[in-house]
């Protein structure tokens, strides 16, 4: 099994084990485009047809609340995953710089997130054993 392992708030926690909310959405930069999008071997992001992003194929996400020791977390359950690019007021991409080449030219980001649809709770581990999930 394929396991993302992501830090989540408490509040998106408890509305993820309630059933309230159903897709988990990661930002994809930089310093986690390795663990959110398929590259190929030069590094480049894999996309399909129509230019998107695709997402690498995970069975489930652990989602952990903060980062203390004792914490609440969830095996998560993942149905599926797709990419959608963030829009300026006239639907342009909107993108940024960050890093250089090996020419020392700026490199062009697009400025895009990961959606992920979430299914079942798979095994969880509650600290507040008053709580009901």
């Amino acid at each position: 099994m394929k396991v993302l392992n992501l830090i989540i708030k408490q509040k998106y926690f408890d509305a993820i084990l309630a059933g309230r909310k159903v897709q988990e959405f990661r930002e994809v930069r930089p310093t986690t485009i390795k663990k959110l999008l398929q590259l190929d071997e030069e590094g480049f992001e894999i996309e399909d047809a129509d230019g998107n992003a695709q997402p690498i194929k995970y069975d489930a996400i652990q989602l952990y609340v903060g980062y203390n020791k004792d914490r609440d977390s969830a095996l998560i359950e993942v149905l599926g995953a797709h990419c959608e690019i963030f829009v300026d007021d006239n639907n342009e991409p909107i993108t940024y710089e960050h890093g250089r080449d090996k020419d020392g030219n700026p490199l062009v980001w697009v400025a895009e997130q990961v959606v992920f649809d979430l299914g079942k709770i798979l095994s969880h581990n509650i600290r507040d054993k008053s709580k009901k999930v």
